[in-house]
């Protein structure tokens, strides 16, 4: 009997993943609740020893030993029911425990089904874990039983139950991704310096190399891109745009716009804003699909860009110095530090506002103040040009209309006079 308890308890141990020591207390402590439960005294003082190298136990009522196995079914039913509450509780404590250690990395599971659109995916054969629909990429489907990988995004205890959220659209899904798949990451050869993500559409990374011997991007996409394509194939297709890092904002931006071919950045401190030239055939490029490509880039250095192709650029510093010529202490020199400041419109000088003017490029605060004037009052000229081509669109429309309907009478009278 002594050696099979043992066994039993290797066995949970082992199973459960519970201290045995945790398991032998339990047992005690069920046992003092059967004999209290006999005896009919919830206080009386009641000792139970396990002895953990033998098995044997021990019981004492005020000092008074006892036989624990000659209790009687109900004090045993009550130490069966402590028993499976406190392994449960230990178990409970025992997963919590290893998965909140394993928070923010990948583990792999199996799916088991779908409850409410929330994925509930098996992680062993204790564990079971909750992956919501918004942690799901969108398009992806999966059947019972598919291996699927997973980041741990979050472990909690909700009503005696410890729930381990699950995630495949967090950024961090693709670091933890990249660093299994290239080596040069886990040993932090290469550093991802930058990652934003639209799940299920696109992607981009930024890398850099603490070794001038290796390339970041060549490493992270792989001989004939094997590494880059085991990633993308674990994401169902997304698109991964893996760039080069750079510390010049002018140059990351330029890399974060890839595939698009850059002509000229102007970059704003004042507003934070990059304005970005394109040629013609690169401008749906460098936008992307539903303005995704650009949207990205601007997550990804951290600047607002604009796009504009070099007409529309043209035309933008065209208007700013038409402008600024109009104050008459302001001349070209003015126009080229404004340019060289990034501001290349009417629209950013009013944004950018007095201040820098004066402390930036030097400009009397009285001109400052003038410029800005000018700027305001053009801005409100610009804005009023589509209303009033649209009201005289309409107007257009409602004379040809009219022309047209007086057409279609004429013949009418006409016939009716030669009748008569």
């Amino acid at each position: 009997m002594s050696q099979e308890l043992l066994r039993i308890v290797d066995n949970i141990a082992r199973d459960k993943n519970i201290e045995r020591e945790s398991i032998f207390a339990d047992l005690e402590e069920a046992m003092v609740s059967a004999a209290r439960k006999h005896f009919g005294e919830p206080e009386g003082e009641v000792v139970v020893n396990i002895d953990r190298a033998t098995g044997e136990i021990t019981a004492f009522k005020e000092g008074v030993q006892i036989d624990i196995r000659r209790l009687g079914r109900i004090p045993a039913q009550t130490a069966k029911q402590v028993m499976i509450q406190k392994i449960r509780a230990d178990e409970r404590d025992s997963i919590y425990a290893e998965f909140i250690k394993r928070k923010g990395t990948i583990v792999s599971g199996s799916v088991v089904r779908y409850e409410s659109g929330t994925l509930i995916v098996s992680l062993d054969h204790r564990a079971e874990g909750f992956m919501p629909k918004g942690e799901q990429i969108m398009g992806q489907t999966h059947r019972s039983g598919e291996r699927i990988r997973c980041l741990i995004l979050d472990v909690k205890e909700v009503a005696s139950q410890v729930k381990i959220i699950l995630s495949r659209t967090h950024p961090d899904f693709i670091r933890r991704l990249f660093e299994l798949e290239v080596p040069e990451i886990a040993e932090n050869v290469i550093e991802i310096r930058a990652l934003v993500r639209e799940a299920g559409y696109r992607t981009k990374v930024a890398v850099a190399s603490l070794d001038e011997k290796v390339d970041p991007v060549g490493a992270c996409v792989g001989v004939r891109g094997s590494r880059i394509k085991n990633i993308v194939e674990e994401l169902g297709g997304e698109k991964i745009d893996i760039v080069r890092w750079n510390e010049s904002s002018q140059v990351l931006i330029a890399n974060g716009l890839m595939p698009a071919r850059v002509s000229e950045i102007a970059l704003c401190f004042e507003l934070g804003r990059a304005t970005v030239v394109v040629d013609e055939d690169q401008l749906s490029l460098a936008i992307g699909k539903h303005g995704q490509n650009v949207r990205l880039a601007a997550r990804l250095t951290g600047w607002d860009i604009d796009i504009l192709t070099p007409e529309e650029y043209n035309q933008g510093v065209e208007q700013l110095a038409s402008c600024v010529k109009s104050v008459k202490e302001a001349d070209d020199t003015v126009v080229d530090k404004l340019i060289a400041l990034g501001v290349i419109s009417v629209l950013d000088l009013e944004d950018v506002g007095t201040e820098p003017l004066i402390k930036e490029l030097n400009i009397d605060p009285v001109l400052a103040e003038k410029l800005i004037e000018a700027a305001v009052e053009e801005a409100k000229r610009l804005a009023a040009e589509p209303k009033k081509k649209q009201a005289e669109g309409i107007l257009q429309q409602e004379v040809g209309a009219t022309d047209k309907s007086q057409e279609e009478e004429t013949p009418l009278q006409n016939s009716t006079n030669g009748s008569s």
